[in-house]
């Protein structure tokens, strides 16, 4: 359950703030909504209360969460499968729809990675920069710190 002013991470559109909580009359039935404003382009959206879990609606990650991430992309003694570009983007897809933020760092691990032995898709590519910047607005929130701190501490990851 979320209150008015929450902040709450929604799978694939990123971090944003709980602004009301709305009844709306549908099909007769009524329905309670969350209405969410995407901190990252303002975009408002609305989320079905009772459904709200099978959405991946969550709270911010903990400072644990964090570390978690962060040690999760530093693993670099990953094994890729050969296998076509478009089974491996819905398989990122399916990790991110989860809304679980280890899943998020895999993907962005794994892409990152990929990238080094070939050439990344243009929907890998937009994956990677998705993934990315979701982890870098949610951390910096977070910590409490600037987000490009947060992504020059991630990149660094990945030059080393």
């Amino acid at each position: 359950m979320f209150n008015i002013g929450d902040i709450a991470v929604y799978p694939a559109h990123g971090v944003g703030v709980i602004e009301a909580i709305e009844e709306k009359d549908i099909g007769g039935a009524k329905h309670t909504f969350y209405v969410m404003r995407i901190l990252e382009n303002d975009m408002k959206i609305m989320v079905p209360q009772h459904n709200a879990e099978n959405v991946g609606l969550r709270e911010l990650m903990t400072e644990e969460e964090v570390d978690e991430v962060l040690s999760i992309m530093r693993k670099k003694d990953v094994k890729f499968t050969a296998q076509a570009w478009n089974r491996r983007y819905r398989e990122y897809m399916d990790k991110i729809k989860t809304g679980a933020v280890k899943d998020l760092a895999v993907v962005l691990r794994d892409l990152y990675l990929l990238q080094n032995d070939k050439p990344l898709s243009f929907g890998e590519k937009k994956m990677l920069d998705s993934a990315k910047a979701l982890l870098i607005k949610e951390i910096s929130l977070v910590k409490g710190i600037e987000e490009t701190v947060v992504k020059e501490e991630i990149e660094a990851i990945f030059k080393g």
